[in-house]
């Protein structure tokens, strides 16, 4: 494979582009720095299509990354590789308002395939190509310039690699007939709603007691709050608020901007600066959290608590038996939330009880609830048994 050195020229830019616009696909890993800013700092954009690769740089003086972008989110042909590229799809729709499609994500993709829940990318690699990475760049500052060139090099190792792993992996899942398993989770990935930064949703992330709705309205009008200020200061919302002390403020609110000085996680400054006259008047204009908005509460059991907590237990060792005989990553098949559901006697919108997750191990599962399954042990194994269907009498 062909590497090239670090890219700054347009035109060099340009021409790669071009020539993986008729590739069948491209992997892409990218570099950024988040840990003082609000907005991810792009550093740089790694990017292969198996025959030749290159590291990018956003940051070169009158850098045009617009056929790159193009090339990402524009160009339906050419499938696009990530390794658990949650936090890269988000940086290219902050530049784009789009994201990259098709894609494909093969720390998913090895969930169907029984290589764990999350497995980095440096176990990938070792355990597709046997190779043992250099991890003696993983703490770069990669907003410093320049870069030395064991830095680069490790930098395009994240995408080499990735287009040498790709199509065994694809073979993979063709022999084991669960490249449909993913495909939604593929597309949940691409889905340009995950990564709109709506201020009015943030409240959803703040963990909280309860269920006052004075209280949760005045949480979801500070929690807007608070991702504006950061958002407009390019500050973590971490540096404006913690999230206790949010909470905290929102369950207790002070009664005058003086009181703002007590109140712990905040600087004594707080009662007398803009920044705390804003939170005063955002909490005197708090309205009541509507019922509609309303979380569901965590484990939705029915009144029989105990019972249902016992039913759930069932299902996590059934899920762990049916994942180790499929050998596939257990939270593929369902999540702790979908069992919980089922329980509860959910039986609408749950992923778990659609599609090959319901063939798989929902109808399963809600045998076992229904008291039409047991567990049974064969030579000291633990085993899944039907129940007979009880004979006609006469």
């Amino acid at each position: 494979m062909h590497i090239h050195p670090l890219m700054t020229d347009n035109q060099d830019i340009a021409d790669i582009c071009a020539r993986f616009s008729t590739a069948d696909f491209v992997t892409v890993d990218t570099e950024f720095m988040r840990e003082n800013t609000y907005w991810p700092i792009l550093c740089l954009i790694q990017i292969s299509d198996g025959k030749e690769a290159a590291a990018i740089d956003p940051l070169a003086k009158g850098i045009d990354l617009q056929p790159l972008l193009d090339l990402l989110v524009d160009n339906e042909e050419v499938l696009k590789i990530f390794h658990a590229g949650g936090q890269d799809v988000e940086i290219i729709h902050n530049l784009t308002g789009k994201t990259p499609h098709p894609i494909f994500d093969t720390q998913i993709a090895a969930m169907a395939i029984g290589q764990s829940e999350q497995i980095g990318y440096a176990n990938l690699v070792d355990s597709w190509l046997g190779i043992t990475l250099d991890k003696g760049a993983r703490f770069t500052d990669w907003s410093r310039r320049p870069l030395n060139e064991r830095q680069i090099k490790y930098a395009i190792a994240d995408v080499t690699h990735l287009a040498d792993i790709f199509p065994r992996m694809l073979d993979k899942l063709r022999e084991t007939g669960r490249g449909i398993w993913i495909n939604a989770e593929m597309e949940k990935l691409a889905d340009p709603n995950n990564y709109i930064n709506d201020p009015e949703v943030s409240w959803r992330r703040v963990k909280s007691q309860g269920r006052n709705l004075d209280v949760l309205g005045r949480l979801k009008a500070l929690a807007a709050w608070r991702e504006r200020e950061a958002q407009s200061k390019d500050l973590p919302r971490g540096r404006i608020m913690r999230d206790e002390t949010l909470a905290d403020i929102a369950a207790h609110p002070p009664k005058d901007q003086a009181k703002l000085g007590q109140v712990r996680g905040l600087s004594a400054g707080w009662k007398n600066n803009d920044i705390g006259a804003r939170l005063m008047e955002i909490l005197a204009n708090a309205k009541p959290l509507s019922k509609d908005e309303l979380p569901t509460k965590s484990g939705r059991r029915p009144k029989s608590g105990k019972e249902n907590g016992l039913v759930a237990d069932l299902l996590k060792l059934l899920l762990k038996i049916r994942s180790a005989e499929m050998n596939v990553a257990s939270k593929l098949l369902a999540r702790a939330d979908d069992l919980d559901r089922i329980v509860a006697g959910e039986r609408e919108d749950v992923p778990l009880l659609e599609g090959w997750r319901y063939e798989e191990f929902g109808r399963d599962a809600i045998d076992l609830i229904e008291g039409r399954m047991s567990f049974t042990v064969n030579d000291g194994k633990l085993q899944m048994t039907h129940q007979p269907e009880p004979a006609d009498s006469d």
